[in-house]
């Protein structure tokens, strides 16, 4: 499946996951999505371990790069609803037992 072994408590990927896929519009400095380093500083992780991890959901399929230099990031939404439900990448996004949702939403 992926040339990679996905740890099931793999947070960072989680922290990253999550934080694009409720990423909004007004969130981001460009309308094309976020980069890799403004990615970092909010989810308070090393860059190059943002890099490895937007590599790994890039390879799932669910997240796009636009652009070059500097690269976007976005999350697919569509790819999203259709990826394999026992795939473990989707499992570990949907797995919200130790989400704080009110990092991602203003109530």
């Amino acid at each position: 499946m992926y040339d990679y072994e996905l740890d099931n408590e793999d947070k960072e990927l989680k922290k990253v996951g999550l934080e694009l896929m409720f990423m909004t519009p007004e969130k981001c400095s460009s309308e094309k999505g976020i980069t890799a380093v403004e990615l970092a500083k909010r989810v308070g992780l090393p860059l190059e371990t943002v890099k490895k991890k937007l590599s790994i959901l890039k390879d799932a399929g669910l997240v796009r790069v636009i652009g070059i230099n500097p690269k976007y990031w976005k999350f697919d939404e569509y790819n999203f609803q259709r990826i394999d439900e026992d795939d473990d990448v989707y499992r570990l996004l949907c797995n919200f037992e130790d989400v704080d949702f009110d990092r991602y939403f203003q109530y």
